[in-house]
């Protein structure tokens, strides 16, 4: 394991190994926290850090490139030890920079409208290499809390990972690390019921989304085959009891498809679905990615399905799309980069 997959236990075990007092192991994990290399780490003795360097890897990414757009979005590629790649994205708000990163590399969830599935799952991320993502981006900003918030709604299904996104949650929000707040953090599920269920119980409660993307399960079957194991009646059931939990409120989200899912049956339809879930609406305009065959919506469409929803009593925001001149959508640049290799 890279020195940045170890808790402060795990850490304290490590040293212990070398020789080393196990008090050093806090010290350890906040010049990790920072991004530092060894030879950074003014605070432990010289005799250490070239025991680290002679048997230990601190674990951070490699960027391969970086694309930045003129509203400040940021998109890295980045290499992990094996050669494999994932995407991470930077989106400069008004309440704080957010970082949307990856919990896989690829996705098997197969969902149509998505560029990250196109070459299937090849393995989960450590949480350890979750934590990189965030350490880079966050020391390239100036180090401390430059980054405010964490999407977990990049390449990969976090709950496909469970155990791996777990351990990254508990080790974002150390306060003898990062210090991340529950409420800055967020995370997006297609629907695995299970997973639900269980998150419900760990007391962690960040801000759990749900990718619905079709108020049916007739018509969300076509385009997210994780629909044709769990119908939308145990996943709403399954929110209910997040919520019932943690007392945040659910967010709903939902990828406007042309002709598809933007009509008005579909507004009503949402209406019946929600009905007793405290929720939001997270309206998202579909971005044009190569990979599908699915056309992005006007303006107007966008706008017009907005407030449809509002006229049925629903709480519906459209999300502004970051970065679409840097292939913004999940997986677009790692694809395009294997495409060229």
């Amino acid at each position: 394991m890279s020195l940045l997959d170890q808790n402060i236990p795990e850490l304290e075990e490590t040293l212990a190994a070398l020789g080393e007092p196990k008090f050093r192991a806090k010290q350890l994990y906040a010049w990790l926290a920072a991004g530092a290399a060894f030879e950074e780490m003014t605070n432990l003795p010289k005799s250490l850090r070239e025991k680290l360097r002679d048997a230990q890897q601190e674990g951070y990414v490699e960027p391969i490139e970086v694309l930045k757009a003129e509203d400040g979005t940021r998109k890295y590629l980045f290499r992990l030890a094996d050669g494999n790649t994932v995407e991470s994205v930077l989106m400069r708000k008004n309440y704080g920079n957010t970082l949307c990163l990856s919990t896989q590399v690829g996705c098997r969830m197969g969902c149509a409208f998505c560029a990250s599935c196109k070459n299937g799952l090849i393995r989960n991320l450590t949480p350890g290499e979750m934590l990189a993502q965030f350490i880079f981006a966050n020391r390239e900003l100036g180090g401390g809390r430059s980054i405010k918030n964490i999407v977990l709604m990049g390449m990969g299904e976090p709950f496909d990972n469970y155990d791996h996104v777990a351990a990254f949650l508990r080790r974002v929000n150390d306060a003898n690390g990062l210090g991340v707040s529950w409420r800055d953090i967020s995370l997006s599920t297609c629907g695995l019921v299970p997973q639900i269920l269980r998150f419900a119980q760990e007391n962690m409660p960040v801000h759990l989304c749900l990718s619905l993307h079709a108020p049916t399960d007739e018509k969300r079957r076509k385009i997210m085959p994780a629909a044709k194991k769990w119908k939308l009646e145990e996943i709403i059931s399954a929110l209910k009891c997040y919520f019932e939990k943690t007392g945040r409120r659910i967010i709903i989200e939902y990828a406007i498809i042309p002709g598809f899912n933007d009509g008005q049956e579909d507004a009503s339809a949402l209406r019946a679905l929600l009905a007793g879930l405290n929720c939001h609406i997270n309206l998202i305009p579909l971005n044009k990615v190569p990979e599908c065959s699915f056309a992005p919506p006007t303006k107007h469409q966008v706008y017009a399905f907005a407030n449809m929803l509002k006229r049925q009593g629903l709480s519906a925001t459209v999300r502004h799309s970051a970065g679409q001149e840097i292939l913004g959508a999940c997986g677009q640049l790692r694809n395009r980069t294997l495409e060229n290799s």
